[in-house]
């Protein structure tokens, strides 16, 4: 077999974005100070516009390096590359709204007879109110569009207004909005680009790997054969079935169909010397159940290949859907330990060779890069990089052990043994992905279980910070929720006992301690990671000057049921993406003031959800994954988010609003329709739902999120009056499913109407 030589530095100018090093390791912060979250080593306008700037320089001018010169993968190394375009003002402000005396009394509240006629309270409802200074209850949805079930935000705020009830706006509405945007955006990249650049990609390397068949012997023959079966396969779940082609209207709201030039463009014939192989990874995969892959020889967890999220809404992404699962799952490893074979140690060697076979071709082709690259870096700006080892480190390898003349040279033990050293020098996996048979989890044999899934993954899934928690603390989800900073949710984890023991707490304090560090450049390295850090201000407690509900313990859980929700909804749009971790007398009321609506006075939080917007639309639009359309519902969102920071800033500084502040809240559903007109009524339902870790006895926990709720709210106007408002609040549910039911969203919308799991116990301190 003839391996040209590898042609390297002139491919790590466009590769390489990292301007410092750092390693995927990191530390969640967990400080729960509040309103001093904006004294986080937050970095002034000044520094923005520096890094910003020498961030585009780097790009631009960066000299060629050499693979040896880096100690660590390269992938890790450009996980500091999008903080460039994250840019957030540095808040300045002294909370200073009045407080009222808890509990409330209806004579104290102006509008409560006006209030109660739109939206009446029942008995247990009202005493939250007094109790709380805010209640959240099932959603009226007085005019909300039919089939839609309360699922709507901007419908719900056009009932209020409509019904003339003041508005609240709730940092849940602009969480979802978020939502909305990031899951359009990478859908629609999905669906346009990246299936015909996987197509390209996948058909290129199985041409390259027929003809490495042809042509070599031995050990390598059999490696060229193992990648012609793993393309093809690749090929077939993308290939359109008869049955998913067809004409369709996208405004039809069913599943949109292949048409029929799509057809004969992504045909495929499979080799005849892997056509037994094939056909029987596709049953497993069709059967989606747990099995031994025939390609492989290791145990696979074929139910993650069901197509959920976003990826049910035509029959293109449920076709990438399995084949990224396959490209993302399936590992040429390293070591035999999780083979089931004769010779565990002989198969292992074989899947070494196809690992190299593929990066040499990669490396010798800059289309097969271009492709690769395409794909991986855009979606690596949405979800961060793989914590496995790809084309790139076992190129490295190639060029280390064999030179820039290869000819002629073989994969004998002594050449993949040297190989196997420069591998060694990248770290294993830090997230176990199911992989092989499962080795209990423990300080000593969870090392042996990464170490053993150590290997080639051609698009490996993503390492988040969530699912790492998940690995070392385990479910429920308040674990992430209190090394976000969360004191609430580790109140409600102690009640529940589940931290109540050494083993967790070393682990914990082991997060706490690996996390503390991060500053806020390591935060928002990507959108992922980026929405996290979002939530934060959202989790702490509210000290004297904010409003008199905020300082309530209710509030941290309404507050902390919208960062779970929000956190659902990030997992549902990347679940293609994200690696998931396995087992292991009424008072008089003056007619000249009409009662006002009221943002939710959360200044960091917006401030931070705009940089992360910010930082979506210009990323996004430099690597030109977005259209005009797009383009405009950003522009669109970032305005509102504006305009929430200026008014929140207002507020909790008792100033008085403006006329045209006043009239921006009470027509808030007309603020943001622009940026819903072109998505469709399924993408904008409240209704989702993620599996995001596989445990122990075949299940696997599900985050869901369910109709809007309403949150009533007492709050004190500028002129002292308390008034009553209200705005939809999301609802956050956690299961267990069987792994072989793992739920897409219309199967869990079906649940819910006719047999909904229970909500979380915590949450009855605000829900009436």
């Amino acid at each position: 077999m003839k391996i040209k030589a590898l042609k390297i530095s002139a491919l790590i100018v466009v590769f390489l974005l990292a301007i410092t090093l750092i390693s995927v390791s990191g530390c969640i912060d967990s400080s729960s100070e509040p309103v001093n979250e904006t004294g986080l080593e937050e970095m002034t306008d000044n520094q923005t516009d520096d890094q910003s700037d020498s961030f585009n320089d780097s790009i631009n001018t960066a000299p060629a390096e050499n693979f040896s010169d880096k100690s660590n993968t390269l992938e890790l190394e450009k996980e500091s590359s999008f903080s460039g375009y994250y840019r957030k003002e540095n808040l300045q402000l002294e909370a200073d709204v009045p407080a009222y005396s808890l509990p409330l009394k209806a004579s104290e509240i102006a509008n409560y007879d006006d209030f109660i006629q739109q939206i009446p309270l029942t008995n247990e409802s009202m005493d939250l109110l007094y109790k709380n200074g805010f209640v959240v209850i099932e959603n009226p949805a007085i005019e909300n569009l039919p089939g839609a079930g309360n699922t709507l935000v901007n419908s719900t705020y056009k009932d209020l207004k409509v019904a003339d009830v003041p508005i609240f706006i709730t940092s849940d509405s602009l969480l979802h909005l978020y939502h909305i945007q990031f899951d359009e955006t990478l859908k629609r990249a999905e669906s346009e680009e990246f299936f015909d650049e996987l197509w390209k990609l996948d058909k290129a390397l199985l041409d390259a790997s027929i003809e490495d068949y042809d042509s070599a012997s031995g050990r390598e023959k059999e490696a060229a054969r193992r990648n012609v079966a793993y393309f093809a396969a690749a090929l077939k779940l993308l290939e359109p079935e008869s049955y998913q082609i067809g004409e369709s209207r996208e405004d039809s709201g069913d599943i949109l169909l292949f048409d029929s030039q799509e057809a004969k463009q992504y045909s495929v014939e499979v080799p005849s010397f892997v056509k037994t192989d094939v056909d029987d990874e596709l049953r497993l995969i069709e059967a989606q159940e747990g099995g031994v892959s025939p390609i492989f020889k290791y145990g696979e967890d074929y139910s993650q290949y069901t197509p959920r999220g976003h990826y049910t809404r035509s029959e293109k992404l449920q076709n990438y859907f399995k084949a990224m699962m396959w490209h993302g799952r399936m590992s040429m490893l390293l070591q035999s330990d999780m083979i089931s074979a004769e010779d565990p140690e002989k198969e292992a060697k074989i899947q070494t060779i196809q690992a190299f076979l593929i990066s040499d071709h990669f490396d010798r082709d800059k289309e097969l890069r271009d492709r690769w690259d395409r794909i991986y870096d855009v979606t690596a700006f949405y979800v961060g990089y793989s914590d496995d080892l790809g084309p790139y480190e076992y190129a490295k390898a190639l060029d280390t052990v064999f030179g820039d003349n290869r000819y002629g040279v073989s994969f004998d033990n002594e050449s993949l043994a040297e190989l196997k050293t420069e591998l060694e020098i990248y770290e294993s996996p830090k997230i176990y992905g199911g992989t092989g048979g499962i080795i209990q989890a423990g300080s000593e044999t969870e090392n042996k279980t990464l170490d053993a899934t150590k290997g080639f993954r051609l698009m490996g899934q993503r390492y988040t910070p969530d699912s790492y928690i998940f690995q070392k603390l385990y479910p429920p989800a308040l674990n992430v929720m209190d090394l976000l900073g969360s004191e609430r949710a580790t109140e409600h984890l102690k009640n529940m006992g589940i931290s109540e023991n050494a083993e967790y707490e070393i682990s914990h304090q082991s997060l706490e301690n690996e996390f503390g560090a991060f500053d806020e450049e390591d935060w928002n390295k990507n959108l992922y990671w980026a929405q996290l850090y979002a939530l934060k201000p959202l989790l702490v407690s509210y000290p004297e000057g904010y409003p008199t509900f905020m300082q309530t313990a209710a509030w941290e859980d309404k507050q902390l049921n919208a960062a779970l929700a929000s956190w659902t909804e990030l997992r549902h749009d990347t679940i293609l993406y994200a690696k998931q971790a396995y087992f292991m007398g009424s008072p008089q009321i003056q007619e000249e003031k009409p009662v006002e609506g009221y943002v939710e006075p959360v200044p960091e939080f917006y401030a931070r959800m705009l940089a992360l917007t910010r930082m979506a639309h210009s990323g996004l639009n430099d690597m030109e994954v977005l259209d005009e359309q797009s383009d405009k519902d950003f522009t669109t969102l970032e305005n509102t988010l504006e305009r929430l920071l200026e008014i929140s800033i207002k507020e909790l500084e008792n100033e008085e609003l403006t006329d045209e502040e006043y009239e921006f809240i009470r027509n808030f559903d007309q603020n943001i329709a622009p940026m819903l007109e072109n998505v469709d009524i399924k993408s904008q339902m409240s209704t989702l739902v993620a599996d995001v870790y596989t445990g122990p006895g075949g299940n696997v926990l599900e985050e869901g999120t369910g109709k809007l709720d309403l949150m009533v709210v007492a709050y004190k106007q500028p002129d002292g009056r308390i008034v009553l408002g209200a705005g939809p609040v999301m609802s956050y549910y956690e299961f267990w499913q069987p792994s072989g039911e793992r739920l897409t969203d219309e199967e869990w919308r079906s649940m819910l109407n006719n047999n909904p799991p229970e909500r979380p116990e915590w949450t009855s301190s605000f829900r009436g």
